[in-house]
C-alpha cells in the first residue's frame, strides 16, 4: 500500500476499505505510512485501528507526531492510548510535552499508571530510571514452580520481556532472577530459591545511559534488572531501548565531532532557524580561533615574499596535518567510546602513533618529494623544507590527535568535542610554525 493511495482513500471517505487494509498490516509499517498524512486525515486514519493495536502504532512513531497525534485526541482515547503504552514509552511521550497538557493527560488515567509514570519523569534524562520499563515478571522467594506461574498468569499479561522473572524477597529487594525456560522443565514443586541464579549485573536507577549500554554490549544480555539506592527492584531494561540508545549516542558523538550541538529531532523536522542555532556558535569559535593561522602567515610576510613559492605549499601541508589528525582522533574517540583505551594507556596511544606517524610522514614526503622535483620543476632545497615539514607535521598532528580526546575524558569532557574541528585547527597552527621554521633554516630567511 502506497502513502498516495491510503490518504487518496481517506480523502474520499472509503473508510471501510482503509480500515480494512491497515487491519492486516504490522503496527510498524502503519506507523510509517501514516504518520506523515495531514493532522485531519492521520486522526481519522488512527481511530480506524482496532484498539489493541492503536498503542503499538503509536509507539513506532516519531515523536513529534505522538504528541501532535495525542493532542486532537479525546481525552479518553488520549488516555487509552497511555493505559496500553509501557511506561518507559509513555514517560518519553510525555517528557516532550508542556507541563500544562502533561497534567491534563495523566488526570484521566488510572492512578496506578499515573503515579509510575510520574515516577520515571523525576529521574534524570539519560539515566537508567528514565529509560526503565515497570512492566516485568516478578516472584516472590519462597514460591514453588507451581505458584510462580500462576502468579505469572495473575499478573498483567502484557510484559516488556518474557525471557526473565525476578525474584525479590518481601521489602522488593532483588535476590536472584530466573529463566523462565527453568520454570517449564523442572517440575512443579521445585522451589524457585533453588533454581534462581544470582543476578551478575544489575543496573541503577541514576547509571548513565553510555554505560548501561556498554554492559549489554559487552555482555549480550537481553534484559537487566534495575534496582534503586536500597537493591530494591524497580524496573527493567530491554535490549530494544539499548539499540536506541546507542544510535542516540553515536548521532550525538558523530554531531559534536562535525562541530554541531546535537540535536535530538531528525534532519528534515529541524527549522532553520534551530539548525542555525545549533551549529553558529561553533562555526564563530572556530573562526576566531582560525585567525591565528592568519596571523602567523601574516607575521612571515617577509619570507613569503622573498620565496613565492612557498605560498603554493601551504594548503597542502595544512590539509594533509588536518586529515592525519583526524584520523588518529576518530579512531581514539571510538576506542575510548568502547573502553578499549583508558588514560592510562596514553603512553602506549602515543608510542604507536609515534611509529604511524612517522611511516606515514615518509611516505608521503617520499611521493611528494618525486612529484616535486619531476614534476612541478621545485628546486631540491625547496622540496626538501616541504617534505621535511611534511614529516614533521603528520607526527606532530597524529600525537595530538591521539592524545587530546584522552585528556578530555580524563578531565571529563566529551572526547568527541575534541574532534576534527579543534585537532584541525591546532595542527593548521603547527604546520605553519613547522613551515617556516624548516624554511628558515634551511634557506636562510
Amino acid at each position: 500500500m502506497e502513502f498516495e493511495e491510503i490518504k487518496e482513500l481517506l480523502v474520499n471517505r472509503k473508510l471501510t476499505e482503509v480500515k480494512k487494509i491497515l487491519k492486516d498490516m504490522n503496527e510498524y509499517d502503519i506507523a510509517s505510512l501514516i504518520e506523515d498524512l495531514p493532522e485531519e486525515l492521520l486522526v481519522k486514519a488512527f481511530r480506524l485501528l482496532p484498539k489493541d493495536m492503536a498503542s503499538d502504532v503509536f509507539a513506532n512513531m516519531e515523536e513529534d507526531v505522538q504528541v501532535n497525534l495525542i493532542t486532537s485526541l479525546t481525552k479518553n482515547e488520549a488516555a487509552d492510548i497511555i493505559e496500553d503504552m509501557y511506561t518507559d514509552d509513555a514517560a518519553d511521550l510525555l517528557d516532550e510535552m508542556p507541563a500544562s497538557m502533561v497534567t491534563k493527560l495523566l488526570s484521566n488515567v488510572s492512578k496506578e499508571t499515573r503515579s509510575s509514570i510520574n515516577k520515571l519523569l523525576k529521574y534524570p534524562d539519560n539515566s537508567a530510571g528514565s529509560l526503565m520499563a515497570m512492566e516485568y515478571i516478578h516472584l516472590k522467594k519462597g514460591l514453588t514452580i507451581k505458584e510462580s506461574i500462576d502468579r505469572i498468569r495473575k499478573q498483567k499479561d502484557d510484559f516488556v520481556s518474557y525471557d526473565s522473572c525476578f525474584v525479590t524477597d518481601n521489602s522488593r529487594k532483588l535476590l536472584g532472577i530466573v529463566d523462565v525456560k527453568d520454570l517449564l522443565i523442572n517440575p512443579m514443586d521445585t522451589m524457585i530459591d533453588d533454581i534462581m541464579q544470582e543476578c551478575d549485573h544489575v543496573l541503577t536507577t541514576l547509571m548513565d545511559q553510555e554505560e548501561v549500554a556498554n554492559i549489554f554490549q559487552d555482555y549480550d544480555y537481553s534484559t537487566l534488572p534495575v534496582v534503586d539506592s536500597e537493591n530494591r527492584l524497580v524496573g527493567i531494561i530491554t535490549i530494544d531501548d539499548v539499540v536506541d540508545i546507542i544510535e542516540e549516542e553515536a548521532t550525538e558523538d558523530m554531531e559534536k565531532m562535525a562541530a554541531i550541538t546535537p540535536s535530538d529531532k531528525p534532519y528534515m523536522k529541524t527549522g532553520v532557524i534551530e539548525t542555525w542555532k545549533k551549529r553558529i556558535p561553533w562555526l564563530l569559535l572556530l573562526m576566531i580561533s582560525a585567525t591565528f593561522t592568519g596571523s602567523i602567515i601574516s607575521h612571515f610576510e617577509e619570507a613569503l615574499a622573498t620565496y613565492v613559492v612557498l605560498t603554493a605549499f601551504i594548503p597542502m601541508l595544512m590539509d594533509t596535518g588536518g586529515n592525519a589528525g583526524s584520523q588518529a582522533s576518530v579512531s581514539i574517540i571510538r576506542s575510548l567510546s568502547l573502553e578499549e583505551v583508558e588514560y592510562k594507556d596514553t603512553l602506549k596511544v602515543l608510542w604507536k602513533e609515534l611509529r604511524v606517524s612517522i611511516l606515514c610522514g615518509v611516505t608521503l614526503a617520499i611521493a611528494n618529494f618525486v612529484k616535486l622535483i619531476l614534476f612541478d620543476g621545485v628546486g631540491f632545497t625547496i622540496a626538501l623544507v616541504v617534505c621535511i615539514t611534511l614529516v614533521i607535521t603528520v607526527l606532530v598532528a597524529k600525537l595530538i590527535g591521539s592524545s587530546l580526546p584522552i585528556l578530555a575524558k580524563r578531565l571529563g569532557f566529551d572526547p568527541a568535542v575534541m574532534a576534527s574541528p579543534f585537532i584541525t585547527t591546532l595542527v593548521d597552527a603547527c604546520s605553519l610554525l613547522i613551515y617556516f621554521r624548516m624554511a628558515s633554516l634551511l634557506l636562510g630567511i
